[in-house]
């Protein structure tokens, strides 16, 4: 049994990072909401969308390190490790930001799943078991070549993509509510109710 699970936005939250960090270039007021999603919207309905794209190389890369954990992920892994279930994380990532300095983005993920124990024997993930894809075609195809069971992203469109793999349970992250519910996946709003659900659903049976 495999669970897939993405990596920016479902594992890492950067909603006050994003915040913080437009506010110290200057680029958003002060009281903009502190979502990546105001920030965002914030940045391009003002015709910043080149900041936006250079914010997020900053955020994902060197700045990463003060993001912050979804509360319960890495309990939900502890959960998965006791039920003997495996868990993957599969991110579709490109390696240096698309403008901006040249940081190395998988080396800093892979630096922020270590500082916070990600590869510890609690949470049963390794270094070898985090695949950061370069687009979203592979990632796709990387979760059904793993065979995964299911798989949680926050991003409905990329659960509602045709090449999604057949026979994957989709489950949406949506920890501030953002989604309807749909009968194209399920939804939860944390952690906790995500290893609930999965188990209600007997995926984790």
């Amino acid at each position: 049994m495999l669970i897939g699970l993405d990596f920016d936005n479902t594992i890492v939250c950067y909603d006050h990072l994003f915040h913080r960090v437009a506010v110290e270039r200057d680029l958003i007021p002060a009281t903009t909401p502190a979502t990546k999603h105001a920030v965002r919207e914030c940045l391009r309905t003002s015709g910043q969308d080149g900041e936006w794209t250079e914010l997020q190389g900053i955020v994902y890369g060197p700045r990463i390190t003060d993001a912050v954990l979804f509360p319960g992920v890495k309990e939900f892994l502890a959960q998965c490790r006791e039920a003997c279930v495996q868990v993957t994380i599969i991110s579709h990532k490109t390696r240096y930001p698309y403008r901006g300095e040249r940081h190395d983005l998988h080396a800093a993920a892979h630096t922020f799943l270590e500082a916070h124990g990600f590869f510890t024997s609690d949470t049963g993930l390794s270094p070898e078991s985090v695949y950061l894809e370069l687009t979203l075609p592979d990632k796709l195809a990387k979760i059904g070549l793993l065979g995964c069971a299911a798989f949680v992203d926050d991003l409905p469109e990329l659960l509602a993509e045709p090449a999604f793999p057949a026979g994957v349970r989709k489950v949406l992250f949506d920890a501030v509510g953002a989604h309807p519910t749909t009968p194209e996946y399920i939804r939860v709003t944390s952690w906790n109710e995500c290893y609930t659900m999965l188990t209600d659903e007997e995926v984790l049976a």
